[in-house]
C-alpha cells in the first residue's frame, strides 16, 4: 500500500478547476466526449472486464523489470501521475512508495478498483487535464495513447505536467510500422473477426466484450500506431531528451539496452507476409518512450 499522501490533490489543480467529489474519485465532467472516449468508458467501467484486465495484463516480471529500469530503479517519494491508469495495473505490478500517486481515467468502475489499491483517483479527459503545469516528478502512460483519438494532443497535455528534470514514460502502444499489415497479412487480420464471430469470442470471453474491446482500441489496427517521429516531433521542441525502445513485450530491462526480444509466431508471419524482416526493430510490436524534461537549473 502507498504511504500516506502528504500533498492533497487539490494543491495540484488549476485555480479555476473544481471537481465533484464522488465516493471513489474526484470528477471533472467531460464536455465533448468522442465515440472512442465513450467506448473506453463503457469497457473499463465493467467491473468484471476491468478486473480481468487488472489480473492478466501488464503484470509480468518482464514488465516490472522494464519499467523499473525506465524509472531509474524506483519511484519512491516521487509525485507520480498515471494517465489512463485503468484499474491500477502499473502500481499493482511495480508496488513501491510514491509520495503521491494520482490515477486518471474515464471509467468509474476502474477508478474504484484503483482507489482500493491506494491511488488518488481522478475522472478527467486526458485532452484537458485539470492540473497545474510542472508539478509531477513522473508521468506514466501505459497502453494509453492508442486509446486516444488525438495521440499527439494527449502526449502534449501529459508532458505539461512534468517538472524540470522529471520523466514522461509511455509503453505498450502498437508501433505503426509493425502493425501496418499489407496484402495477404491484412486480409488475414481482417478475417480474424469472422473467425471470432464463428466461435463466439476472440481474445475476450464474449462477443459483447470483444466488440467493446475492439471499439476502445482506436489506433491498434493496421495503418495505425505510434512512431518514433511522433515522440520526437512532439516532445523535443518542448525541452525533452528522448529515448525510444522498440520491443516485443518479452524482455525486461534488456529493452533499454537495445534488445527487442522475439514476437509470437502470428505477428512474425504478419510482418513476413507484409514484406518486412520480422526481426528488425521496425517489426517490434511496441515502442517504449522514456523522455526526460531538461532541468531549468
Amino acid at each position: 500500500m502507498i504511504s500516506e499522501i502528504t500533498t492533497p490533490t487539490e494543491t495540484f489543480l488549476k485555480p479555476h478547476r473544481t471537481g465533484i467529489q464522488n465516493e471513489n474519485y474526484l470528477e471533472f465532467p467531460i464536455e465533448n466526449p468522442t465515440e472512442g472516449l465513450e467506448a473506453n468508458a463503457y469497457y473499463f467501467n465493467h467491473k468484471e472486464w476491468a478486473q480481468e484486465y487488472l489480473t492478466y495484463c501488464h503484470r509480468s516480471d518482464t514488465f516490472k523489470s522494464r519499467w523499473k529500469a525506465a524509472l531509474g530503479g524506483s519511484w519512491d517519494n516521487k509525485v507520480v501521475v498515471d494517465i489512463g491508469c485503468g484499474p491500477g495495473n502499473i502500481y499493482a505490478t511495480l508496488q513501491g512508495n510514491p509520495k503521491t500517486l494520482i490515477g486518471i481515467d474515464v471509467a468509474p468502475g476502474s477508478l474504484e478498483l484503483a482507489a482500493k489499491m491506494g491511488y488518488t483517483t481522478v475522472l478527467a479527459d486526458a485532452n484537458d487535464l485539470p492540473f497545474k503545469s510542472g508539478f509531477a516528478d513522473i508521468v506514466t502512460m501505459n497502453a494509453t495513447l492508442h486509446h486516444c483519438v488525438d495521440m499527439a494532443a494527449v502526449l502534449k497535455e501529459a508532458e505539461r505536467l512534468v517538472k524540470p528534470g522529471g520523466l514522461l514514460i509511455t509503453d505498450h502502444d502498437p508501433q505503426h510500422s509493425a502493425w501496418n499489415y499489407k496484402g495477404v497479412a491484412k486480409l488475414l487480420w481482417n478475417a480474424r473477426l469472422f473467425y471470432y464471430r464463428y466461435i463466439g469470442h476472440g481474445f475476450h470471453k464474449t462477443t459483447e466484450q470483444q466488440k467493446w474491446g475492439l471499439a476502445c482500441e482506436i489506433h491498434h489496427k493496421p495503418g495505425h500506431g505510434v512512431t518514433e517521429e511522433l515522440f520526437r516531433t512532439t516532445l523535443e521542441p518542448l525541452g525533452f531528451t528522448i529515448q525510444v525502445y522498440p520491443h516485443n513485450h518479452t524482455l525486461g530491462e534488456e529493452v533499454l539496452q537495445g534488445l527487442t526480444g522475439k514476437a509470437e509466431l502470428k505477428y512474425r508471419l504478419g510482418n513476413i507476409l507484409s514484406g518486412r524482416n520480422p526481426s528488425s526493430k521496425r517489426s517490434a510490436l511496441t515502442l517504449m518512450c522514456v523522455a526526460k524534461k531538461k532541468d531549468d537549473a
